[in-house]
């Protein structure tokens, strides 16, 4: 048998193509995207035109050779498919814009309305669609003809397009068992238009097939038989990706075979289907430069350091499902960063150039960050670690991990910073006892705010207050507000930075956005979590740096206080004259709580400006003799 990739492709309605205009159009995108040519492939592309026009004689309808999987086998094949399409969706990247109607009108170019849609699909070579799909002879007519011509074993890649798509779905449950599909891709398909319904064929793709390897669908924001809805509404486990080839000659061109072809992103998919990454002839050009990091980067050094100890911690299924999500993070925070340092025209530097690996070979080793931080300072591994133990550094994904390994990761990772493990542990206890200060409950665990601050986030960036709480001896407001800018609050470089910025936030008061800022805190737009959330982070860190004889930033309390005058004098306004089991009352009642409950804690530790200082404890020895000693050990001092 020969060694090369099988590619199928099973064209849509009309007369087959007999010119072979798909072939072209794909040879050329290929070329231009640097694959080989068709050359080195073994091309199948039957044509059934006139099969879909009527049959002759009664033909069976081909039985299915792949059945339903059990339930755990099921379950486990579908985070297999999973991994492999979040693979392939990194490599094909962002999706195309959608055509915006009104300059396409200025322009002379007709829009995709639904009645061009239907008058598009009502066209009398669309009929061939009804054929296939209202007889079963004609179905069965076309899918043996397709099946006579596919190989009984080996790996195949089917690409398929218009009416071909929904044969292909038809197909893939009746190969032969030793086929396997490596790849199937479509194009142009009306499989989610209600008119191209087939019987049974949703309820019998639940779940991926199991000799699937994945399935991408292109829609072009132009194709009026493709665009009013994607395939993953049928199908919830395929990758749906649009593109825009700009409008044809007419409403039928975005619809055809060439047109998608010749877009670049479809045939590099192609090509990457066919012949596999070009990483391994190109490999990673660029490693990085040896330049130090800035704030962006090194907390996502430090972020992607400590989900490699939380890795290292864990076992069985959970760190199965832990190292698909980091390799799948890790892959997209170099690719983002390399991406945002571009935009600046700043180098990669190599601490994370040497991260980068080829996220789409399933093969391929998941480097491991190294973190050798000795001799950073008590007062920022205080902001860092914070930072990190509030953080989901593993968002989107969430994956429930347990204190100790948590605690384990921590310590760790004080330790590669030059401090005693014990800090790592402090940075967890500081946390959970924020937690159980606002909750007024000793008994909680701490849960990770950082998804909540994102939301607070947006609030502080908007009114500068942000870029001021980093400070310089972080970043610079423009470093800060550039990194967010383009990553966002939320996820993994993002968060951290929001973190970090945010703990022992009292420079969030600083300059003229300030006030804004802290009635937005208080204010109907921050929900009671999030300002729990938010409080909560700066009462962490106020703990840990009181446990460790760090100074303290005297702005928390003056934020907080500030926040304490804007709540209660909403909630008196309110409370006077609203109805007594009004929503907005009782959310305010709710934060008045929260915020004095931080301040209480604050006074009462000698953390309030101007207030008495909290006295020393007494020594462990002393304490154990009983209390008749304390007088004299007070007149001894």
């Amino acid at each position: 048998m020969s060694d090369k990739p099988v590619l199928l492709f099973l064209h849509g309605v009309g007369d087959g193509d007999p010119d072979g205009k798909w072939k072209a159009a794909l040879e050329q995108s290929l070329t231009r995207s640097g694959y080989p040519s068709l050359d080195e492939a073994t091309v199948i592309a039957p044509r059934y035109a006139h099969a879909l026009e009527g049959f002759d004689a009664p033909e069976p309808l081909p039985a299915r050779t792949f059945k339903a999987l059990s339930r755990d086998a099921a379950k486990l094949n579908r985070r297999d498919f999973e991994r492999r399409l979040a693979a392939v969706e990194h490599r094909i990247g962002r999706q195309d814009q959608e055509h915006r109607i009104n300059e396409a009108v200025g322009n002379g170019a007709q829009p995709v309305h639904n009645a061009t849609a239907d008058a598009v699909v009502a066209m009398p070579f669309f009929q061939q669609a009804a054929n296939y799909l209202d007889s079963k002879q004609i179905r069965a007519q076309v899918l043996n003809r397709i099946l006579a011509k596919v190989p009984e074993s080996g790996r195949i890649i089917i690409v398929a397009h218009s009416l071909g798509s929904v044969v292909a779905a038809d197909l893939l449950l009746r190969l032969p068992v030793d086929v396997e599909v490596s790849a199937m891709i479509t194009i142009g398909s009306p499989l989610a238009n209600g008119r191209f319904k087939l019987e049974g064929l949703r309820d019998s793709l639940v779940d991926p097939p199991v000799h699937l390897s994945w399935w991408v669908n292109f829609r072009n924001a132009w194709d009026p038989v493709a665009i009013r809805r994607g395939l993953s509404s049928s199908f919830p486990w395929l990758l749906d990706h649009r593109i825009n080839t700009g409008p044809g000659l007419d409403p039928v061109t975005p619809h055809t075979a060439s047109v998608y072809l010749n877009h670049s992103t479809v045939a590099a998919t192609i090509g990457y289907a066919l012949f596999g990454s070009q990483s391994k002839e190109i490999a990673l050009l660029e490693r990085g430069v040896d330049i130090a990091l800035n704030d962006a980067e090194s907390k996502t050094l430090l972020g992607l350091r400590y989900c490699h100890l939380v890795k290292n911690e864990l076992s069985g299924d959970t760190r199965r499902r832990y190292l698909a999500a980091l390799r799948s993070v890790q892959a997209q925070a170099v690719s983002d960063l390399r991406a945002h340092n571009k935009s600046i025209n700043r180098p990669l530097p190599s601490q994370l150039g040497r991260l980068d690996f080829d996220y789409a070979d399933e093969t391929s080793l998941l480097p491991e960050p190294t973190f050798n931080r000795k001799g950073t300072s008590k007062e920022e591994a205080a902001t860092l670690l914070t930072a990190v133990a509030a953080t989901n550094v593993l968002a989107p994904f969430e994956i429930t991990v347990s204190k100790d390994v948590e605690q384990a990761a921590l310590e760790e990772l004080a330790s590669e910073m030059g401090l005693m493990r014990q800090f790592g542990s402090d940075v967890l206890e500081a946390g959970k006892r924020a937690q159980g200060i606002l909750r007024d409950s000793q008994n909680l665990q701490w849960v990770k705010v950082g998804a909540l601050l994102a939301g607070t986030a947006a609030l502080v960036v908007g009114t500068g207050g942000l870029a001021l709480a980093a400070g310089p001896g972080l970043a610079g407001a423009a470093v800060v507000t550039s990194a967010l800018a383009s990553f966002g609050p939320g996820g993994m470089i993002g968060g951290l930075i929001t973190a970090g910025a945010l703990v022992g936030g009292g420079g969030l008061l600083a300059g003229s956005g300030g006030g804004t800022m802290v009635t937005g805190l208080a204010g109907d737009e921050t929900s009671v979590d999030q300002l729990e959330g938010f409080i909560a982070l700066q009462l962490a860190a106020v703990i840990l740096r009181q446990q460790h004889k760090i100074d303290t930033d005297p702005g928390v309390w003056q934020l907080l206080t500030e926040i304490e005058i804007r709540v209660s004098r909403q909630h008196e306004r309110l409370d006077e004259i609203s109805d007594k089991k009004a929503g907005s009352v009782a959310t305010l009642a709710k934060k008045r709580t929260i915020v004095g409950r931080a301040l209480s804690y604050l006074s009462d530790n000698g953390l309030e400006p101007g207030g008495p200082e909290k006295p020393e404890p007494l020594p462990k020895a002393v304490e154990k003799r009983g209390a008749r000693f304390i007088p004299q050990l007070q007149r001894a001092k």
